[in-house]
């Protein structure tokens, strides 16, 4: 599993570096173009693009992370596996909900 775990991280990685260079050149350029808030939501609400872009980010961070957790908890705070494991799927679960929510939001999804 340990095996698995390894590989899913760095593949979960290569699939996170474009999504991180786009969204920070996107804040780069929104803060020096000096946009509001109002402004980047009306040109993000109901763009399918955008929602799919933020929503498979969110997705690869969520299976990310986690793995990450779990290996930090297990390495430097001896917390054993089958604890680690459940308190990393808990941290992973938690940021898909939030950050699909936010994704929701952002799109224009939120009721």
């Amino acid at each position: 599993m340990e095996a698995r775990l390894f590989a899913l991280q760095r593949l979960t990685a290569m699939v996170m570096a474009p999504f991180v260079f786009v969204h920070v050149g996107l804040v780069i350029y929104a803060v020096r173009g000096g946009l509001t808030a109002g402004e980047i939501l009306s040109r993000t609400q109901g763009n399918w693009l955008w929602i799919a872009f933020y929503g498979l980010f969110v997705l690869s961070v969520s299976i990310h992370v986690p793995i990450g957790v779990r290996n930090i908890l297990i390495e430097w705070l001896r917390i054993g596996r089958p604890a680690a494991s459940a308190i990393g799927l808990a941290f992973g679960a938690a940021l898909l909900i939030l950050g699909m929510r936010a994704v929701a939001a952002v799109g224009g999804l939120a009721s």
